[in-house]
């Protein structure tokens, strides 16, 4: 589900309980795994050694880092259409209720959905939005991230 037709800066407040939907679906790759791995320095083995997560791993195979998944939520909120058209900037502003609940195995494929929880004014011209994020991985029953977004729309 879309934004609202009358969805803006203005009416943001009155659109708090909106569910934006679910993203595109994304396939998490081992390449994209081993590019976060060597963006931060975590080459954890469960991660990036293939044979050796195939043969040990709990899951069968090498699993995606928790923030690589974590930080794809901001990617996929911009991609919901949850920044207000006519807003000026959309700056991310923290995290809370970060839950890992479910490994993401190489391969994957995972959509997020939004939610609009909260809206109050932050100074003038913006307001900090609250969203509920559920990044869903596709045929499992839990969700592999939740967390609650806060970020500040200027307008």
């Amino acid at each position: 589900m879309a934004a609202p037709s009358d969805y803006s800066v203005k009416t943001l407040a009155q659109t708090i309980g909106h569910d934006f939907g679910l993203s595109d679906p994304v396939v998490i790759s081992q390449e994209m795994i081993n590019g976060f791995a060597d963006v931060t320095g975590d080459h954890q083995w469960i991660h990036v050694d293939v044979e050796r997560a195939a043969a040990q791993s709990p899951f069968g195979g090498t699993v995606a880092h928790g923030f690589l998944t974590l930080s794809m939520l901001a990617g996929a909120a911009e991609e919901a259409g949850v920044m207000p058209p006519d807003a000026v900037a959309m700056l991310n502003y923290g995290l809370e209720k970060v839950r890992f609940l479910a490994p993401v195995l190489t391969g994957s494929s995972v959509r997020t959905q939004f939610k609009l929880v909260a809206v109050e004014p932050k100074g003038p011209g913006n307001q900090l939005i609250r969203l509920q994020g559920s990044m869903q991985i596709d045929g499992a029953d839990k969700p592999a991230v939740i967390a609650e977004l806060l970020a500040v729309v200027s307008g």
